[in-house]
């Protein structure tokens, strides 16, 4: 056998949606069915494998990306089930970064839904492969058609219907494979497991051939060979089509569609048999790009095989109450090793690899090694965390990290008595290295410690991790809006940094521009060229920490600054006095001189809404949205008479508890989801009273 050959039948997927779209309940199937598992596990009861964690079976949704493999049909597969929740969406980010292929879930009522979108972005920067499954085709209402529709409008995608449904909402019983012009059918008794294979009913014949042509068509557009030949005698064989298609989905050009009920047992083996035909193994990903540490601008190729030098990447880390530390790792290149030594060039320490496990959910199982193209855990870990990478010390790479969004609201947390502070303290700590969305700091006022997410739920969440799973007992203030300030005009300072600490000297001269910038990038550093040539690197490196250490607190209100580009224009160096403590020193200081002269404005998050009520309601809706500052963008119609869906954004700050207010509103007939979309500048009259009411001069 050549080597790594195996890993031509392994899959490394996900299961992406928006909440309430079925992602779970699928996954559950797809252990059912691949044998993984010998029990069906439903949302509603709590009792899923994927969703293991107490608060997951308590609010019946999936808030942590679980990790677990199974086999079908000879094939491997590496199964993350991710969120849905826009709160969460850190998960589906890091899990995304590390998969070959993902299943895009939609709920055949609403079709593509905000989170959609969002999860679709995420698959889009990675250039992740997709398929498809309109779920939910039971439901009252469900339309497969509706959903090609949004697919095509709202994320321009290219959908090619692989199956049509038979039988509407209620009648749903299965669906005409395209491919194979049979029709699959299931029944209620036997949960799914069994399905027949029949002849197409009469009522679809035309229609199947009406769909298999267009099929087809979508497939030889994107293969020049087979385009000619369509133009001939357009005869070809389906082993031809899936060649092509197969080719067409890992360029990203087309997404297969497919459709079923999970909770109804229906459609989920030919959506497996999907997966094997058109997702990517390893190998279809022949190289990844990395960078040396030394020199950020020389890449190195690095090759998908277990044969070269071993490079891993960090992409989740997890605290487990019998194994400690888990460090979810995806395998690159090489073997990792129980044994082995590894280097992180970010924290440029080695790391022993004293443990390694296949996950599955909450369960582990000990493995001496893990290859190329696997999924795994390392227990233990001490210095490494989300976006790291692992490597031979002889030959160091980084591959490209992930980037967070910036949390958007905070709370106090503090500990009931001093008995309790320094396992408070320590329970924060874990989470906060568990979760790169969450932040963790000390209020410069009051001394308290503010613990920042991305969302109200996030932040329950958190906290009741915290006294859950630490056991702490801690008081929780109310969730607070995480403001941001941003300057509104350039400005430069010098500053000369002189000490003499335990009797040696520390010598250090520096001076900076700083600038306003986009809100949506929080800081970018450069430096003169002329200043580069004059001093040695650990001391740029110093220098834009201390920038970095200054942008935390703002000269308004204290709040973190975004949007500013600095400027290194001149450092003064003695050779014997420059360290590298007092060039950080001096640039935060140099930095601070240049915010006293400029001037900055008081920023707040704004949330996208995306609002479904019935037309009756609208008026009571649009009417609650504009008295909390709210911007409506667009109505769009339901079809078949399902109401509006409203578009807006608002101010966070106007947004708590507008889950009850929604509801009042709406007779309870109302849903909405939401999700952060920018900063932007608080109004004029509003920014006074937040400065008013924290003591500062306007």
């Amino acid at each position: 056998m050549e080597p790594d050959s195996h890993l031509s039948s392994t899959r490394n997927i996900g299961i992406m949606a928006h909440i309430d779209a079925g992602k779970t309940t699928t996954s559950e199937r797809i252990l059912f069915y691949t044998k993984k598992s010998y029990k069906m596990g439903e949302v509603h009861d709590g009792d899923t494998v994927m969703d293991w964690m107490v608060q997951e079976q308590e609010r019946g949704i999936t808030i942590t990306a679980a990790v677990t493999s199974c086999v079908w049909k000879d094939h491997r597969i590496n199964l993350i089930d991710t969120p849905g929740h826009v709160d969460f969406t850190v998960e589906v980010e890091r899990s995304l970064r590390v998969l070959d292929g993902a299943v895009l879930v939609l709920d055949s009522v609403s079709g593509v839904e905000p989170q959609t979108e969002t999860v679709w972005r995420q698959a889009e920067k990675y250039k992740v492969p997709r398929i498809c499954f309109a779920n939910k085709m039971d439901r009252v209402g469900s339309s497969f058609q509706f959903c090609i529709d949004t697919l095509k409008s709202r994320l321009h995608a290219n959908p090619l219907e692989m199956q049509i449904p038979i039988g509407m909402e209620e009648n749903f019983y299965g669906v005409v494979d395209l491919f194979e012009m049979k029709a699959y059918t299931w029944k209620d008794a036997d949960r799914g497991e069994k399905f027949d294979v029949t002849e197409i009913p009469d009522s679809l014949k035309k229609l199947a051939q009406e769909k298999r042509q267009k099929l087809i068509e979508g497939i030889a557009e994107n293969d020049d060979a087979l385009l000619e030949k369509f133009m001939g005698d357009g005869d070809f064989t389906n082993e031809e089509l899936k060649k092509s298609l197969r080719a067409s989905v890992l360029q990203n050009k087309i997404l297969p569609v497919y459709c079923g009920s999970a909770f109804k047992n229906k459609g989920i083996q030919p959506l497996l048999d999907a997966i094997m035909d058109f997702l990517p193994s390893p190998l279809d990903i022949p190289t990844t790009t990395g960078k040396d540490p030394e020199d950020e601008s020389k890449e190195i190729e690095i090759k998908n095989t277990s044969d070269q030098h071993t490079v891993a990447f960090a992409f989740k880390l997890a605290t487990d109450p019998f194994a400690g530390s888990l460090t979810f790792v995806r395998v690159y290149s090489g073997i990792l090793k129980v044994g082995s030594q590894l280097y992180n060039p970010r924290t440029q320490k080695k790391e022993r690899i004293q443990k390694l496990v296949k996950l599955h959910a909450n369960s582990r199982e000990e493995v001496p090694e893990i290859a190329a193209g696997d999924l795994g855990a390392v227990v233990g870990l001490k210095f490494t965390v989300t976006g790291d990478t692992l490597c031979e010390t002889s030959h160091p790479v980084i591959l490209e990290s992930i980037v967070f969004a910036e949390p958007v609201i905070s709370t106090v947390v503090e500990a009931k008595n001093s008995a309790e502070h320094e396992r408070m303290l320590q329970g924060l700590e874990k989470l906060v290295r568990e979760d790169p969305s969450s932040r963790l700091k000390t209020d410069p006022d009051t001394g308290q410690y503010l613990l920042s997410g991305m969302g109200e739920l996030h932040l329950e969440i958190l906290v009741d991790r915290l006294l859950r799973e630490h056991k702490v007992q801690a008081n929780v203030g109310k969730p607070q809006v995480a403001y941001r300030e941003a300057i509104t005009s350039a400005a430069e300072a010098k500053v000369t940094y002189e000490r003499e600490i335990a009797g040696d000297p520390q010598y250090a001269g520096v001076s900076v521009k700083i600038e306003p910038q986009s809100y949506a990038s929080v800081f970018t550093f450069a430096s003169n060229p002329k200043a580069d040539r004059v001093f040695k690197p650990e001391f740029l490196k110093a220098i834009e920490q201390g920038v970095r250490d200054s942008i935390e607190i703002g000269p308004l209100c204290g709040y973190a600054l975004l949007g500013v580009k600095t400027t290194l224009l001149t450092v003064d160096v003695r050779p014997d006095q420059s360290t590298e403590m007092a060039f950080r020193a001096a640039a935060g200081n140099a930095f601070r001189e240049a915010l006293k002269k400029t001037t900055a404005e008081l920023l707040e998050p704004v949330f996208k809404l995306e609002i479904v009520c019935p037309d009756d309601f609208v008026g009571n809706v649009v009417a609650d949205l504009n008295s909390r500052r709210g911007k409506i963008l667009a109505f769009n119609p339901k079809p078949g008479g399902g109401g509006q869906a409203i578009s807006a954004e608002a101010p966070l700050a106007e947004l708590f508890g507008y889950a009850t207010d929604i509801r009042s509103v709406s007779q309870g007939r109302a849903s909405f989801s939401m999700e952060f979309k920018e900063y932007a500048v608080v109004p004029a009259k509003l920014r006074n009273e937040i400065l008013k009411k924290m003591g500062r001069i306007i």
